[in-house]
């Protein structure tokens, strides 16, 4: 991989100054978009929704996985088929991970940013014109030259906040630290002030992400998640705080109180567990262990009876034999998560599981490693079905998301969900009731139906 380095040649000039962004990748690749956007528009472009009547188009790329590569660059190749007179331009983790090689590969692109610091993309989109460049922004020292976020890609009513950048848990088989680069966390005080611009504007669930919350601080040489969410408890008003992405190997015990105390801080826990054999685990430099997992699970749910837990895991890894597979199908039915993701091994350059098992080999395994993956989300769908049958004849808060067309049937989210990844709640409304997205209301669980809940409107809330 070529390290980023700045280079400019031609101008390309800009006429109506209007632009659109396609979105690739997880939440926190959506605030950087979202910066971007604000960037931009600071700079006197206007954000289209379209990218047929906007004048350039950027695509911030996921290069996560292979996968997430072949969607960024198909996405590339799509747009530029679709509009060839247009001025595109690619930002995001894979121009950051593989910097100025793209600029060969990639001669359908006007120009190349990374993600280290997203706000500066103004710096390459001027005001009159696109230069051709690579331009990593170097990562920035202190929090500043930030913009407000005013454009939200989120359904209305929800918002990420990022409250850290890069990962120093360093897993075997992860390049995020190569792409993002080492933690950096944002201070107490600037989350906090970003938390309460958004309640005021009317935001109401407020989902904090990072690679790993419970790493929060620990740059500056001590965690500080509980810290920030004490501070965000003495907050006045209605509001949904969800925490995502927290690292079973650094799971602090003592927000299980925080969340106790205020109910606003939901009790919905995203831990990717990633595998429960000690072997396994190992040779991904993971600490965890199965005995050390489901002490974990019981102390959450001994503390906080209503408590939801996602987790991930990551099957087809180097040196999984029969024996850890059925370890890991233990302890997932001991576990009775509530949410589950799968995902097979892929295999990338620069991290060191790439040495651990050769390209033909990986290509023989990765069929197995696809059934493991279907017979993990068969056992999970009926785990999950059951989980859901709890919530029967309860009442619950929903955040409206969007209108079934036709039908007096609306789509939200109660705080046993998050944003994309989790079910939904289908609430049936009386006739004359007309609910817009964003809406908060209350509905009664009358029914499971594969992993959504049904459900009736009792009064908007």
């Amino acid at each position: 991989m070529n390290k980023p380095t700045s280079t400019t040649s031609s101008l390309y000039p800009c006429t109506d100054k209007s632009f659109y962004i396609e979105n690739l990748g997880c939440a926190k690749n959506q605030v950087d978009a979202e910066l971007i956007i604000a960037s931009l528009e600071s700079s006197g472009w206007s954000y289209l929704p379209d990218p047929k009547i906007a004048e350039l188009i950027i695509v911030n790329t996921c290069g996560f996985i292979d996968a997430a590569k072949e969607e960024s660059i198909q996405t590339i190749f799509s747009l530029r088929q679709q509009y060839p007179d247009k001025k595109i331009v690619i930002a995001g983790c894979l121009s950051q991970r593989y910097g100025t090689s793209l600029k060969g590969l990639l001669p359908e692109v006007n120009g190349i940013f990374g993600n280290r610091a997203p706000w500066k993309i103004k710096e390459i989109i001027g005001e009159n014109s696109i230069e051709s460049a690579f331009f990593p922004p170097p990562v920035p020292d202190e929090e500043k030259g930030i913009p407000l976020r005013k454009t939200l890609l989120s359904f209305p009513g929800s918002a990420y906040v990022k409250i850290s950048e890069g990962c120093n848990n360093f897993c075997s088989y992860c390049s995020i630290p190569r792409i993002r680069g080492t933690l950096r966390s944002r201070t107490v005080e600037s989350v906090l002030e970003e938390i309460k611009r958004l309640i005021s504007d009317g935001i109401f669930e407020i989902n904090l992400i990072a690679q790993d919350l419970g790493s929060f601080g620990t740059d500056r040489g001590i965690a500080e998640l509980s810290l920030l969410l004490n501070s965000i408890s003495d907050l006045e008003g209605d509001f949904w705080i969800r925490l995502l992405y927290i690292h079973p190997d650094h799971f602090p015990l003592e927000i299980l109180d925080i969340c106790r105390r205020d109910k606003r801080i939901l009790p919905y826990f995203d831990l990717p567990f990633q595998h429960a054999s000690k072997k396994v685990l190992t040779r991904m430099n993971r600490k965890g262990d199965v005995e050390t997992y489901l002490k974990l699970i019981e102390k959450i749910r001994n503390s906080l009876p209503d408590a939801i837990i996602r987790s991930t895991f990551l099957v087809g890894f180097p040196g999984e034999g029969k024996k850890d597979f059925e370890s890991l199908l233990s302890f997932q039915e001991k576990a009775q998560i509530d949410w589950l993701g799968v995902f097979t091994y892929s295999r990338e350059e620069s991290t060191p599981a790439y040495r651990y098992r050769g390209g033909i080999a990986h290509r023989f395994y990765h069929p197995v490693a696809v059934k493991r993956k279907e017979l993990l989300e068969k056992k999970q769908c009926a785990i999950t079905i059951k989980r859901l049958k709890r919530f029967l004849g309860k009442r619950l808060r929903v955040l409206i998301e969007e209108e079934i067309e036709g039908e007096k049937l609306y789509l939200g989210r109660a705080y046993i969900h998050a944003p994309d990844v989790d079910g939904l709640i289908v609430a049936q409304t009386p006739e004359k009731v007309k609910l817009t997205p964003g809406t908060l209301i209350e509905c009664m669980v009358r029914n499971v139906r594969g992993v959504d809940l049904i459900a009736d409107t009792l009064f908007m809330k």
